[in-house]
């Protein structure tokens, strides 16, 4: 399982339930690392969506503890392990987070890589994501040129989960 993310400098996500700013190089970019994948959202990311409407060219999981909540073109996940059931049915790899808060917040630990569009501003965020780079089951492992856009410098990031430390068998988290 995977997450991505646009995270200001004190990994801010959204605001007021839009995304911190809009840069079309970082869109494209999520469009092409998700296209074609599982995505994982929770209800409020959905809503957020154009028209509220499930992303096309990928498989739409909401996460959700409404108990009516339905949406034609998504399924429907109540629970952490409603969600891995139905993710069981998918390639790891192919399983993309894409937020909002709560849902980094609880699977995050169970991603093996972290794609983050780090942007070099700090926005009034309402919503965050966790601090990538002080966590210690988390490596940086490549990242992309420094963009601009709109004045905005934003850099693409990827983090992958450190392997298991053998000599002990332990986590470094």
């Amino acid at each position: 399982m995977n997450l991505i993310a646009a995270a200001d400098l004190n990994w801010g996500i959204g605001k007021d339930g839009n995304l911190l700013t809009h840069l079309s190089g970082d869109l494209k970019y999520f469009k092409q690392k998700t296209s074609g994948k599982v995505v994982v959202m929770g209800r409020a990311t959905l809503e957020s969506l154009p028209g509220g409407n499930p992303l096309p060219n990928r498989t739409n999981i909401v996460l959700t503890s409404q108990k009516n909540f339905t949406k034609e073109g998504c399924l429907i996940a109540r629970n952490l392990d409603e969600l891995a059931y139905i993710c069981a049915d998918y390639a790891p790899e192919d399983v993309m987070i894409i937020g909002g808060e709560q849902v980094y917040m609880q699977l995050i630990r169970q991603c093996d890589r972290l794609f983050i569009t780090k942007i070099f501003e700090s926005f009034d965020a309402d919503k965050h994501l966790m601090n990538v780079d002080k966590m210690r089951s988390f490596e940086l492992v490549w990242t992309g040129d420094v963009q601009e856009e709109n004045g905005i410098q934003y850099q693409f990031l990827e983090y992958r989960k450190k392997e298991k430390d053998l000599s002990n068998g332990k986590s470094q988290e």
